[in-house]
């Protein structure tokens, strides 16, 4: 497991959005796990959880499934057994896109979600590389990879 070397970068209050609780930043994302204030909700596909990494103690629920990126159709029944109705739900994937779509439908669920900006990968940089810049891995938070 990779752990951090150097400490995060200071965590911040949630940024408003339109349609869910909020946009947080990695650093205070891992600040409210290890509080035990709230559930992280990984959902990239399992194909990306293993292949590129994965955090540990997240709940893995795919928003889309792979191949094809089909729709999960039990994306709703997952999250509610992960996380009870009104709590607080963190929701990652690759660069924090598919995160805000399923928050939005975590809200609609009842949930007090929130999008963890730039994702477990961050933004591509300008040679195209993820990494680089910001997400879950750039903050030198804890993951893993098989």
């Amino acid at each position: 497991m990779n752990v951090p070397s150097q400490p995060s970068p200071p965590a911040t209050d949630p940024c408003p959005a339109t349609g869910y609780a909020g946009d947080i930043s990695a650093s205070l994302a891992y600040r409210w796990l290890q509080d035990g204030s709230a559930v992280l909700v990984d959902v990239r596909t399992d194909a990306e959880r293993e292949w590129v990494g994965q955090v540990p103690g997240a709940v893995a629920v795919a928003w889309k499934q792979w191949p094809g990126m089909a729709m999960n159709a039990a994306f709703d029944a997952e999250l509610l057994a992960a996380v009870a109705v009104g709590g607080k739900v963190l929701l990652l994937c690759r660069s924090g896109v598919r995160s805000v779509a399923a928050a939005k439908r975590a809200t609609e669920l009842g949930l007090q979600a929130y999008n963890i900006l730039g994702g477990f990968e961050g933004d591509p940089n300008e040679q195209g590389q993820r990494g680089q810049r910001n997400g879950w891995r750039h903050a030198g938070l804890p993951w893993r990879q098989s």
